[in-house]
């Protein structure tokens, strides 16, 4: 990974972003993530699991055993390929498209995963939204509404479905960010959502402990996705001033939630785990 370092070739994208028009593109696990069973016979719905976190996570929960429902808002080409590596690794995948700014698109999600699999054991709450702003006064009432109803609401409707439908064991895992504590004013809705996002992290992981169902959030530092190229001017040097000096890849973040997927991680629960490259958090 050491050679996906910036600069990088500026290369604007429209949101939400593709895969295939990234240079270079992300790195996922395809060719290094590796399993050891720790998810078998299991099922996860993942939303935002087209490209960048969501597919990298898709296929290493695959490579565990487990089977995926993978949600994305348009993407179909990636979502494909997401799809494809998932059937590669011997497990069940169904694409779920849809925008999860819609209770009842999110309340499908949660009863199309049960049915396909018949079971529901882990959801990752990792579709998200952001744009780049200068000034208060360039965030429109529309954009904030988005970036909270794609970031946060979202993950209430899925959270509030799924949980009817998950047993004592069961996993929720949510992508919040190091924004949650160190907001880039740049993306201050962006920020102020991810912010929510841990707080409704460790409040519903107390709800939810008597009943044996585990609530943790993943806080990446930056991430070489779809989203960089489509939202950050900046986006040739992404990462170079991080301890690192360099994004994250995809595939880097996998790790950290099969951890917080697995069962041996029984008594983890309202954690964030920060994946920043020795970039602290508060």
């Amino acid at each position: 990974m050491t050679d996906k370092t910036p600069p990088f070739e500026s290369q604007g994208q429209s949101l939400p972003g593709e895969t295939g028009a990234m240079s270079p593109e992300p790195d996922h696990g395809e060719q290094s993530y590796r399993g050891s069973g720790k998810l078998d016979g299991m099922s996860a719905l993942i939303t935002g699991a087209d490209s960048g976190i969501g597919r990298a996570v898709a296929l290493a929960f695959a490579r565990e055993g487990a089977d995926i429902m993978i949600s994305y808002l348009e993407e179909k080409e990636d979502a494909e390929r997401t799809l494809a590596l998932v059937e590669g690794a011997g497990r069940r995948g169904f694409l779920a498209p849809g925008d999860v700014q819609d209770a009842e698109h999110c309340r499908r999600l949660v009863e199309d995963t049960h049915e396909a699999f018949g079971r529901l054991d882990i959801l990752v709450n990792n579709a998200a939204h952001q744009a780049h702003v200068d000034a208060l006064e360039d965030i429109s009432d529309a954009e904030w509404e988005t970036t909270f109803r794609t970031n946060i609401h979202s993950m209430f409707f899925l959270c509030k479905a799924a949980v009817p439908r998950m047993t004592q064991g069961g996993s929720i895992i949510n992508s919040a960010s190091v924004n949650s504590d160190r907001p880039n004013p740049g993306l201050l809705a962006y920020a102020a959502s991810k912010g929510a996002i841990q707080n409704f992290t460790a409040g519903l992981a107390q709800m939810l402990a008597p009943r044996g169902i585990r609530v943790n959030c993943v806080a990446p530092g930056p991430v070489w996705t779809p989203l960089i190229p489509a939202t950050i001017p900046d986006h040739e040097n992404f990462g170079a001033n991080k301890p690192m000096g360099r994004p994250a890849q995809p595939a880097e973040l996998a790790s950290a939630y099969v951890m917080l997927a697995d069962p041996a991680s029984s008594y983890t629960a309202g954690a964030t785990i920060a994946v920043t490259g020795g970039e602290p958090m508060i």
